[in-house]
């Protein structure tokens, strides 16, 4: 069992709140992430949950039991860290065990929760190197094998790609979300990449300042966002947002446009604008358009290749069926 619950969670750092009262469900079982901007509030959230801090006011539930009180190594809870953590000078078999050495279990247990993480993990080949000989990637796997071996309510995880490069970060995404479909245990995870969080999660958490903007799948998210912050945030490229004349058309403050919604011709079309920057990627095409009255360049995601270069004069027209209004409040209107 892994379910989580925070009933009216503060946090405060002095006389400073970092997180104003919150509530929020986790299920057994879901992958939930916490996605926002550097400062948000994520990785406080989680580390109360963790008991890595303590919490100011409300209640933390696990299993139906009050954990507020209860000290981290007592909560069932596993950490993964953006930083290994890992011992220089113990094996990989040594380090996945070491738990379960603090633990008092005997040689021959630890030895068969070590191989079915390292099976798992496909670390099985690795037990008997140190972790300087590793890859960045396997290393990260050893981490999470010695949480694995805990068998714990839920894993909590902060930020544990950071420390990869591009195509690790992408390998290592897959390797989490299939050992959340092997496992089937709770999981939190902890990122300022919405793509990580888009790809990951069975529901998603927006933070900003402290606050809970959104609870969702990432495909509600996408396409209801509740508020301009939330649909900013999740999509990538991101939203372009557009105001004035642009605007008042649709009964709105601020409009919202996708770049992938939005067609580009030579000849017509409902915006006409100057090409700045395009960057060819094969599969696809980003354009930024300058138009008049919009401070920021429109961009736009065409699939294939797109015969425009820079200064090319080009005409826009947003597919009107995925236009997203918002008002004064920067509440997305229905």
């Amino acid at each position: 069992m892994g379910q989580i619950t925070l009933n009216q969670i503060t946090k405060n750092f002095g006389d400073v709140q970092v997180i104003p009262p919150l509530d929020l469900r986790i299920d057994d079982g879901e992958f939930v992430v916490f996605v926002g901007p550097s400062g948000c509030g994520k990785s406080t959230l989680l580390r109360l949950i963790a008991g890595l801090e303590d919490v100011t006011s409300g209640d933390i539930t696990i299993d139906g039991r009050n954990a507020t009180e209860v000290p981290p190594a007592k909560r069932g809870l596993a950490m993964v860290f953006q930083s290994y953590a890992l011992y220089p000078h113990m094996s990989v078999r040594k380090n996945i065990a070491f738990p379960l050495r603090m633990a008092g279990l005997d040689k021959e247990a630890q030895n068969a929760k070590v191989d079915a993480a390292a099976k798992v993990l496909n670390l099985t080949d690795y037990l008997d190197r140190r972790p300087g000989q590793l890859s960045g990637g396997q290393r990260q796997r050893v981490a999470i094998g010695r949480a694995i071996v805990r068998e714990p309510a839920a894993f909590l995880f902060d930020e544990p790609l950071s420390n990869l490069d591009a195509a690790l970060r992408v390998n290592m995404r897959l390797e989490i979300s299939e050992l959340h479909q092997t496992l089937k245990t709770t999981m939190i995870y902890v990122t300022h990449d919405q793509v990580e969080a888009m790809t990951m999660a069975d529901k998603i958490v927006v933070l900003q300042a402290g606050l809970i903007e959104q609870v969702g799948s990432p495909l509600d998210l996408y396409h209801a966002p509740r508020n301009k912050f939330v649909a900013g945030f999740i999509g990538s490229p991101k939203m372009n947002f557009l105001t004035g004349q642009y605007a008042s058309g649709y009964d709105a403050t601020t409009i919202g446009i996708r770049p992938e919604h939005i067609a580009v011709s030579s000849s017509e079309g409902a915006w006409s604008g100057r090409v700045g920057v395009s960057e060819h990627l094969g599969s696809d095409t980003f354009l930024y358009v300058d138009i008049d009255g919009v401070d920021e360049p429109i961009t736009v995601r065409s699939t294939g290749e797109i015969g425009v270069r820079h200064g090319d004069n080009v005409y826009l027209t947003p597919d009107a069926s995925k236009i997203h209004r918002f008002d004064k409040q920067d509440l997305r209107i229905p």
